[in-house]
């Protein structure tokens, strides 16, 4: 028998400048992640659209905002669309490992260039070694580190062009953080490849899900998100499967503003970023 889940407190943050829609607020509320049952509350909190960062699980509650909606790929029914199989085809050769939760300064490295690069102006920007570490290890929960390397040569590790703070949960595959190198000289698609990555091996699994984070309406940089299908989005009754039609509208409006890869827009951030730990001042 599966042991109870003690019902946790929560809390709200303070109000803060929205990091997605110019001229608004956002709020949070957050409860902590904490003791032996820490996977099985973390697990029923996903499925009412809570995100980890660290040790505390949160949501947006905006008050009169409604554009934050979490999603999720179903990964079983998922067709990779002409331009996802071309980006798998053309890293197929990754060597793809699950890495205890254990920061390398080789990770940061990669971090550092891909904020420089994406995110320049971003929260994260001024994150030191410790911080990443902070990131990385401080989780209550199964968490990996999942890499992407280029095949080894002379018996060495190949090249760290990626990788992914991930949560595996009951149900699925959350995708906490995603990074990559932002100006390789052959390989291009590497955002995309990490969430089909994911995608195929929840399946391969049997998980039914990869939790993508809040696709935020009106945030060029979250659209990305809906290239993904079947999505389903978390509204008043529960999750839905996102309409194909309106889907494909969706996906065409992505293609003719913001290109094909995920990030690609700058911006102050990007979804999952779990820096800025001192809102949650009640759980640290």
């Amino acid at each position: 028998m599966t042991a109870p889940v003690r019902f946790p407190r929560f809390y709200v943050t303070s109000p803060a400048p929205c990091p997605y829609l110019p001229g608004r607020e956002e709020r949070k509320v957050f409860a902590e992640l904490k003791g032996p049952h820490a996977d099985a509350l973390h697990d029923a909190l996903s499925r009412i659209g809570f995100r980890r960062s660290q040790t505390v699980a949160y949501r947006p509650s905006c008050g009169e905002c409604q554009a934050c909606v979490s999603v999720r790929v179903v990964a079983d029914a998922f067709r990779p669309s002409q331009t996802q199989r071309r980006i798998m085809r053309r890293n197929a050769d990754l060597v793809v490992s699950e890495c205890k939760p254990w920061a390398t300064g080789e990770q940061f490295a990669l971090l550092q260039r891909y904020l420089g690069e994406r995110h320049p102006g971003g929260g994260m920007a001024s994150m030191d070694e410790l911080d990443f570490a902070d990131m990385v290890e401080h989780t209550p929960i199964t968490s990996y580190v999942t890499e992407y390397r280029e095949p080894s040569r002379d018996g060495e590790p190949g090249r760290l062009v990626g990788a992914c703070l991930t949560d595996r949960q009951g149900d699925g595959l959350s995708m906490i953080y995603s990074f990559y190198d932002p100006e390789h000289e052959t390989r291009t698609g590497l955002g995309n490849f990490i969430i089909l990555d994911h995608i195929r091996r929840a399946a391969a699994a049997g998980l039914p899900f990869v939790y993508l984070g809040y696709w935020v309406r009106g945030s060029a940089r979250m659209q990305y998100k809906v290239r993904y299908r079947p999505l389903e989005l978390l509204g008043p009754e529960g999750w839905t499967r996102l309409d194909p039609d309106t889907q494909d509208r969706l996906i065409a409006d992505v293609a003719s503003s913001s290109g094909d890869c995920p990030g690609s827009v700058s911006g102050s951030g990007k979804d999952g970023v779990p820096g800025g730990q001192e809102q949650y001042s009640v759980s640290i």
